[in-house]
């Protein structure tokens, strides 16, 4: 099997011919064909296979009623006492709001969390869960909060409960692994959703991962998970795929990735990268603080962002704003600098 990595570019000198990744703002003309067979070689983007070439470029659809046309922001707010970065920072209603409104001034989705996924984390009761988040869910649609809701849960029950409460968007790190029951519930309710790669559990995932090839293994992952949402009755426009950097993956892993990441536009699906504050980021970048380490996080976004990625999750939203707008104003004058 062959796979299509395009060559993503935003220089302003654009040959003729060239085409628009993903009805974004990147642009190729190259690709890298990758296999676990051969060597790596590279081909006009016209050589390409048209199906693969029609993901390549199809405009992905609106997702949360958010065009995909430029990057958007995912803000984090964890309403856990353990989470590895601000664990019990926004513990509680009063304060998460806050926090909310806060993250609402620079990202346009606010991703809400009740149960810790970082390494060795134990899982929490679907009912403490639930108490957790859907208040906090709640208290900001009843104070006029129309940005879209993401609840980042694996289970069904909480998901549920945030979508009744006002969530928008159900983000399962597990890719509906974790509970069988929470793909039918997407299905039903017609809710976007962000499925997401990860090798083995929270409690585990770090242990020892293993790949053959991991961009190649990933991709092939998150190609049965998407089929199996497909196969639910998920159509592929409500779909955002999330290699799942940290998520059973070693910093080499992690960078492979990052590398290689223009590779999950040959899925057809809009794509998310979450890397905020990660451990590999402290270790290269040599911050041993989770707080620490904004400056590497903001790197890697960018990075994500030279390769066409629709959507990036962060902790910090203002910080990141501003370094995208810069970046925007340098690298794609067509697009608009401003949320």
């Amino acid at each position: 099997m062959e796979y299509y990595r395009p060559i993503a570019m935003t220089d302003p000198a654009r040959p003729s011919g060239a085409l628009t990744l993903a009805g974004g703002w990147c642009w190729f003309d190259r690709v890298e064909v990758l296999s676990r067979a051969a060597a790596p070689r590279i081909i006009p983007a016209a050589e390409v296979p048209a199906p693969v070439l029609h993901r390549l470029t199809a405009p992905r659809a609106p997702f949360a009623g958010l065009a995909m046309d430029r990057p958007r922001l995912m803000g984090i707010l964890n309403v856990t006492p353990d989470s590895f970065s601000d664990g019990g920072r926004f513990l509680g209603a009063e304060p998460a709001v806050a926090q909310a409104r806060a993250l609402a001034e620079g990202a346009e989705i606010i991703d809400i969390g009740g149960e810790s996924t970082r390494p060795g984390a134990a899982e929490v009761p679907v009912g403490e869960e639930i108490a957790r988040t859907v208040p906090v869910i709640r208290a900001l649609r009843d104070g006029g909060l129309t940005a879209p809701i993401s609840i980042d849960t694996r289970k069904a029950p909480v998901a549920e409960a945030a979508l009744d409460a006002g969530a928008t968007i159900v983000n399962d790190v597990s890719a509906f692994d974790f509970d069988p029951t929470l793909g039918p519930l997407v299905a039903r309710t017609a809710a976007p959703v962000v499925l997401m790669h990860a090798q083995g559990v929270p409690e585990t995932m770090q242990d020892n991962p293993l790949y053959g090839d991991v961009l190649l293994d990933v991709y092939d992952a998150l190609a049965a998970r998407l089929a199996r949402a497909e196969a639910l009755g998920i159509d592929r426009d409500r779909i955002v795929l999330d290699p799942g950097i940290g998520f059973g993956k070693t910093q080499a892993h992690n960078l492979s990735l990052l590398r290689g990441l223009s590779l999950f536009h040959a899925l057809g699906c809009a794509i998310l990268l979450g890397t905020s504050r990660k451990r590999f980021i402290g270790t290269i970048g040599r911050a041993a603080e989770p707080s620490d380490r904004a400056p590497g996080s903001i790197a890697t976004a960018l990075a994500g962002a030279a390769q066409g990625v629709q959507i990036v999750r962060v902790h910090d939203v203002a910080e990141t704003r501003q370094a995208l707008r810069l970046w925007q104003a340098l690298n794609t004058d067509h697009l608009e600098t401003e949320t």
